[in-house]
């Protein structure tokens, strides 16, 4: 089962590991990214970066769809993207995801800040709009301890 889905352009990191993956309980993290998914150096350090007992998976978003809708998941499941885009393309390929935490998108050029931790291009301020036109809560919210804020009062 899905228990939480983020976005973090760090992906697996100290806050993620020790704070939401105790919190959902989840025994596994599934980092869903095209380039990413063909690069095996970077996946094995995202391996390593997560505690012994987390399996951590980093597939292309069409074969976890294709997992998804065929097999299912038997393990409680982290979903951890780098960005907005990603998202809405896995819950166009029929993955469920109806609240996503975002916990990141660092400012660099070309990139609107939105608030402190969240900046994103046109193209993922659309794919977080298509994203709440379809229904999904997304809030922002760095560590659990911090204040959610909804993702419709900082976009516009």
């Amino acid at each position: 089962m899905i228990c939480f889905s983020r976005i973090d352009d760090r992906l697996i990191h100290g806050q993620v590991v020790t704070t939401w993956v105790n919190l959902f309980k989840v025994e596994q993290i599934v980092v869903l990214n095209d380039k990413l998914a063909t690069d095996q150096t970077q996946k094995n350090i995202l391996a390593m970066a997560a505690p012994q007992d987390i399996k951590v998976v980093v597939l292309t978003i069409e074969k976890f769809a294709e997992i998804y809708r065929t097999k299912g998941l038997s393990r409680r499941t982290m979903l951890l993207f780098t960005n907005s885009i990603d998202v809405l393309s896995t819950v166009n390929a029929g993955v469920p995801i109806n609240e996503l935490n975002v916990g990141g998108m660092r400012f660099q050029e070309g990139r609107t800040q939105l608030t402190k931790a969240l900046s994103v291009t046109n193209e993922e301020r659309s794919a977080f709009q298509q994203l709440l036109d379809k229904g999904v809560t997304v809030t922002i919210q760095m560590v659990p301890n911090d204040e959610k804020v909804n993702l419709t009062e900082v976009i516009k």
